[in-house]
């Protein structure tokens, strides 16, 4: 379920919307689509994210970063917090009941603390040094990676500097699933790179089994 994630970026795609990376990821075979976007309106981004929505339909999980409002609002399936967002329990309060929570952390305190809140998943943010988010700070490395999978139940996702050379090692170090923006939303060829990366996350996961 949280093989290939892949978080949209107006930013980095040269020219493609939010909708249109979301169509080109879904057919190379994301199975979970996330929208990022810290400069839109509230408006535009609910405008935006019920667009995402029905593309996801029948495909892929679809997320909203950050913005409980705009995810409840939109009928996504879930929302991303940072450490920063509200807490789990509140975001909790506010969802329905098979609404997904997931969490951005940097170490094993802070995955154990999300699991222990109900997250539905963690992230390992970011897993290396990333220039595709200004304010994510160094790269925690493979080693913590590898401790956070082997310390909490619930699944694990690593984002920051993942790309199709490194994504073996990661998914062998425990991790269930990879998030990416530049490996596939800034590739030429949208769905090819999704297609790419979907292929490398299942031979890895077939491997380590």
């Amino acid at each position: 379920m949280y093989d290939l994630y892949v978080v949209t970026d107006e930013a980095l795609s040269h020219g493609l919307t939010h909708e249109e990376i979301a169509r080109r990821a879904v057919a190379g075979g994301a199975n979970i689509i996330q929208l990022r976007d810290k400069e839109k309106s509230s408006r535009e981004l609910y405008e935006i994210a019920c667009k995402m929505k029905e593309i996801c339909r029948g495909y892929a999980l679809f997320i909203v970063n950050d913005r409980v409002d705009v995810a409840l609002a939109a009928g996504a399936d879930g929302v991303h917090l940072g450490q920063s967002d509200l807490p789990i329990a509140a975001v909790r309060k506010l969802c329905p009941k098979n609404f997904l929570i997931g969490i951005s952390v940097g170490s094993v305190e802070e995955a154990k603390e999300a699991e222990a809140a109900g997250a539905d998943y963690v992230a390992v943010s970011p897993v290396f040094s990333t220039s595709s988010k200004s304010d994510a700070g160094a790269g925690h490395g493979i080693a913590v990676v590898r401790d956070i999978c082997s310390s909490v139940m619930c699944p694990v996702i690593g984002i920051g500097g993942i790309n199709a050379e490194n994504t073996p090692e990661l998914i062998a170090a425990g991790l269930d699933g990879v998030a990416v923006i530049s490996a596939v939303v800034s590739a030429p060829d949208v769905t090819e790179a999704a297609r790419e990366l979907s292929l490398i996350i299942k031979t890895a996961k077939e491997n380590r089994s």
